[in-house]
Parts: structure tokens; sequence; C-alpha cells
């Protein structure tokens, strides 16, 4: 049995079953491409859909033709409780998906899951055009086939599966990209740990099941992050480079922008300077990079349209900022070890001011679910602002003219009073056009007594308790 979550225990992503459900009700055929990144959770999503219903799911492996037909057949015939399927002899996919398709029990729904879809198309580059066949003349006057075709190359779906040029486009009847879970349904991970460090384990693995699962709850979180990242066979020590390399070219380069920005040089100015890459190719790696959301483009929250002067990058992935910010730079002592003394010379004296940028995240994902319980019902931005006199953490303009001014501090600071004066002080820079500010204050540790007139204030625990 794996560390961490035991086996069995399925997690969150209840819209995503719903929206798998809602397409199992609807009356007619399905056609549903699901697809997110590596390690997201799709196929444990869809197994989980799968139990008690008649389905057939299959998860392919790389391999030639041939092999994965006789795979297929083999886990339809297991699946449906049909041994001569086993042995039928399919010339191609075509033959070998109607042969399962009839195998099913008559007046059922017909679950087909096509799992990594892309090593499937791989060695059968004609699997989308034989399935456009069998949706177009068969499949889509019919109400049982249900079929799931699903992907970690986000690139591939996008392209194979839902772009325009792919034989399947404008075909699906739906479509569910899955995304990391928030910082609220991260903590059932490890529901025995402090809210501290249920939120220093979002800070590094993100919303990533399966990163989350690598950090076991009957370890300390320094012992997590040593045995996955610091540890010559740790869990999570190469998983940047996978990720890559499974969607790009020129590792090398993406590797150095990514550290670059991990860095903090995030002006692609700063980020040409220290990459030593002409702008242009630049440009085209971070457009990638954004595409695939390792990396986002940042402009400060204001009134109207900001100047793209103030653009800022940033690295997205939680698992990938901590890695080029931590290990990456120090690789060779990482392979000389110990792990410990590595652990306390390159990373410990660091970490907890490098949590604050994850605290200002998790801030503003919390603070929707704060106007909501506050019955805030206007609609409204979140993001943050800079400019050459000040830093805010969270901003949102909402359109009841209202403009939420946050501070977070995951240190612990003097005093509230200290705190609330240092964002008094940015908010005097900040252009409110006539915007009514509510000022918020956000601390890692709660506060006694009652804050200033005007200000409210948010513990991590309280944030938690939404």
């Amino acid at each position: 049995m794996p560390r961490g979550v035991r086996r069995g225990r399925f997690i969150g992503r209840a819209a995503e079953l719903a929206a798998l459900q809602q397409q199992h009700a609807r009356d007619g055929a399905v056609l549903l491409p699901v697809y997110g990144r590596r390690r997201i959770g799709k196929s444990e999503l869809l197994v989980h859909f799968c139990e008690k219903k008649p389905a057939v799911y299959f998860a392919a492996t790389q391999g030639t033709a041939a092999q994965q037909l006789r795979s297929f057949l083999i886990t339809a015939a297991d699946s449906l409780g049909t041994p001569l399927l086993a042995d039928v002899h399919a010339t191609g996919w075509e033959q070998a998906l109607e042969h399962v398709m009839a195998a099913f029990p008559r007046g059922r729904r017909q679950v087909l899951v096509l799992d990594e879809f892309q090593w499937l198309c791989e060695s059968s580059p004609e699997l989308p055009s034989v399935l456009q066949k069998l949706w177009d003349h068969r499949w889509q006057h019919e109400r049982r086939p249900y079929v799931v075709l699903c992907g970690s190359y986000i690139g591939f779906m996008e392209r194979e599966v839902l772009g325009a040029k792919s034989p399947l486009f404008g075909r699906r009847t739906g479509q569910i990209q899955l995304e990391p879970f928030g910082y609220l349904e991260a903590r059932h991970f490890h529901p025995r740990w402090t809210v501290e460090d249920q939120a220093r384990a979002w800070f590094i693995c993100g919303g990533v099941p399966a990163y989350l699962k690598a950090f076991w709850e009957g370890q300390s979180l320094e012992q997590n992050i040593i045995s996955n990242f610091l540890d010559v066979d740790g869990a999570l020590l190469r998983e940047p480079e996978f990720l890559l390399r499974e969607e790009l070219r020129d590792v090398g380069s993406y590797t150095t922008l990514i550290e670059a920005i991990a860095a903090g040089n995030l002006t692609p100015t700063a980020m040409a300077q220290h990459a030593a890459l002409p702008a242009p190719k630049l440009m085209y790696f971070l457009s990638n990079l954004q595409r695939l959301g390792y990396v986002e483009k940042r402009l400060p929250l204001v009134p109207g349209r900001p100047s793209a002067k103030q653009v800022r990058y940033a690295v997205k992935d939680p698992l990938l900022r901590f890695w080029y910010r931590f290990i990456a730079p120090h690789f060779s002592a990482v392979r000389r070890g110990p792990p410990h003394e590595v652990f306390q010379a390159h990373l410990k004296p660091h970490l907890e001011s490098w949590f604050g940028a994850g605290f200002e995240a998790l801030c503003r994902e919390a603070l929707p679910k704060l106007l909501d319980a506050e019955r805030v019902r206007t609609s409204f931005q979140v993001g943050e602002f800079w400019s050459s006199s000040a830093q805010i953490d969270v901003v949102a303009l909402r359109q009841d003219r209202w403009a939420e001014l946050g501070e977070c501090k995951w240190g612990t600071p003097t005093s509230l009073a200290s705190a609330v004066d240092e964002l008094r002080a940015k908010v005097a820079h900040y252009p409110l056009e006539g915007a009514t500010p509510q000022l918020r204050v956000f601390t890692r540790k709660r506060f006694a007594g009652k804050p200033p007139p005007g200000v409210r204030v948010h513990s991590l625990a309280s944030l938690y308790d939404l």
C-alpha cells in the first residue's frame, strides 16, 4: 500500500463526477474528452466513475498497434465477463471497437474509456479517423455509447482531439479539463496535520493529487521535503524534468527560463539577460509555458487598463516554483548529499520567507469565499497591485465600486497596528478612482483583540474554516 492516503480513498472532484454523471444521464450518445496535466488524477477519477457500471476502462501503454489491440480485447473481456472476446481476431481498431461495444449488456450504457489516448494514436495514427467514422455512421444515432478519450499530453489533446484540424472536431458532447485542487480540497490529503503544515504542503505541491499523496502524513513536513526532493531516489526529484519532456522540445532552454523566473527575474528584459535568449525565442517559450499552465503573465489590477510596461511573469505551478528555486540551483549538492545537511544548508534558512508568496496566492484564492460568506453578491476581479511605490498582495475590484485591498503576513508582524499602518501607507499609492476601500489583513497567526475600524483581519485558520 502506498504511503499517505490509503488505497481506495477518493478525494474531491465532486464537480467533475457530477459532469460525468450528467453526461451519463443524457438521452443520447456521448463523446467526452477528459484531459489535464500529468499526475492530476484523471485516471483515478475515471476509474471511480466506472465503479458499479458496465464499463471498459482501458489504460494504454506505449507499444505496437497489435499489442495494444490484444490488450484492449483482453481488458474488455475481463471487464464485461465475456471470455470469448479475448480470443477475437481483430484486424484493426474499427473491428475491435465494434466487437467490444456489441459485448455490453443489452439495454445498458456502453461506457468505454480509452486512457492515455495519445499512446494509442502514436502507434495507430488512424484511430481518430476510425472513431470519427464510427461516430458519424453509427454511434451518434444511438442512445447507449458513452466514449471517453483521456490524455495527459495537453498539447496533443488540444490538437488531435479538440482542434479544428482533428477528425473528431465538433463531435464532442462535452469536455472536462482537470485542474489542480484548491487549498481547501488539498487539506483532505493530510487531515491530521496543522493548518500551517497543510498550507505549506499546498505551497509546495499545489493541488496535484499525486504530489500531495507523496507527502506522507506520518512524517513531518521537513522529512517529506527531504525524502521526496533530496534523496537520490526521491519520488519528486526528477518530476519537473518529466513534466517538461512530455510536452516540450529544447528542454534545456525552458529549464533555464523557468529557473530565471524562479530566481526573481520577472520581466522579459530581466529574463532575456539571465537566460541569454533573444526576444523572439523568449516570447515563444513563454507562450508555450503559459499554454501548459506552468507560467503565467501578470498585470497589476487597477481600474481601467494597466500599462503594458508593468507586465510580470511568474512560475504558476507551485512544484516547479519550489524545485527551480531550491533544487535546481543546488542539484550537485543534492546528488552529493547527505540529504539532511543539504536541507539545513540550502533550504531551511529560506523556506519560511519563500512560503510568503504561497500564502499570498492562498489569500487571493480565499477572497471570493470570504466575499460570498459576507453576502457580497456583485461581480469582481481578484489580483494584486504593484508600482514603483508600493506592492499590495490582494486586490479585488468590485462592480459596486468597492475595492478590496489586502496585506498578507506569513511571518509574525510586530503588532496588528503595525501591519495595518503598513497597508494604509501602500493604499495611499493605489489609484482608487472613487472606489471605497475595504482593508483586510491576512495573518498566519490569529490576533487577539478587535481590529481597527474599517479593517478586517483573517487568520490562516479562519481561511480554512471557510
